[in-house]
């Protein structure tokens, strides 16, 4: 977190604007978002300026760089099927709930990414036909290799596995070179929670047999051996820092990587 400036405001050291000129150190990339990162600090469950935020970060990744994007999103802004069925609600339809919840945030960011003028398919694992297409791997990735942001919404379409597994799930499926998880407000990987703990060490760099001896709250164990047996590369980041999509994806190393 950046300091305070006695001088003021505008003495402020301000991030580096990405090299213009760089190539891209990944060809396809899997982000990961959760459905937290779309909440309207006013109290509402979608935030338009979030989205649009999102959209214009994901736009100089996937048009201005070239680089393929897919897109995991959660629904944990709008429905958590852990907490239902902890409340007394059957826990597979609490799940099946959940990933309802996330096709709404796809359908939110996918218009917010068209407006920002990136050609984008919503495609689900659960079937939608009305507003998606559902999910086929290939056309996955004919879609990429068109130039098209995909969005994967719907989870894994089975109940009682996360949107975390199902991003590492789709990374794999799809060929990508980098799972990016995207967190807020933290960013990296802590030995201890950085919120509430002001001693937590972030760590640079871990395997992924660190990551699950260590027991430490990446993401999910399944989805942390999925990338692990497949050697697909993690690196969890803040989302919230100015540009950070980008510069990762330009080869600026940031957040913490799990390789």
């Amino acid at each position: 977190m950046a300091s305070d400036d006695a001088a003021g405001p505008a003495l402020k050291s301000q991030p580096a604007a990405p090299n213009d000129g760089a190539a891209p150190r990944y060809r396809r990339v899997l982000l990961k978002l959760s459905g937290e990162a779309l909440v309207d600090q006013g109290g509402g469950i979608i935030s338009s300026a979030v989205l649009d935020r999102i959209a214009t970060d994901v736009r100089r990744v996937a048009v201005d760089r070239g680089v393929q994007v897919g897109l995991v999103i959660g629904g944990g802004n709008i429905w958590r099927g852990r907490s239902a069925a902890e409340r007394g609600m059957e826990e597979a339809q609490a799940h099946y709930a959940g990933m309802l919840a996330t096709i709404i945030n796809g359908l939110a960011l996918q218009d917010a990414l068209e407006r920002a003028g990136v050609d984008t398919r919503l495609l689900t694992a659960i079937e939608v036909r009305q507003v998606a297409e559902p999910y086929i791997r290939r056309r996955a990735i004919r879609h990429l290799e068109k130039g098209r942001v995909v969005l994967f919404a719907g989870g894994t379409g089975n109940p009682y596995v996360s949107t975390d597994t199902a991003a590492a799930l789709r990374g794999v499926e799809i060929g990508a070179d980098v799972l990016l998880m995207a967190k807020n407000a933290v960013d990296g990987v802590y030995d201890a929670d950085p919120r509430k703990n002001g001693n937590a060490k972030r760590f640079d760099s871990l395997t992924y047999i660190d990551a699950i001896n260590m027991g430490l709250r990446v993401m999910d164990g399944t989805a942390l051996t999925l990338c692990m047996e497949n050697k697909l590369p993690i690196i969890v980041f803040d989302v919230d820092q100015p540009n950070a999509f980008e510069r990762i994806v330009l080869g600026e190393r940031m957040g913490t990587i799990i390789q």
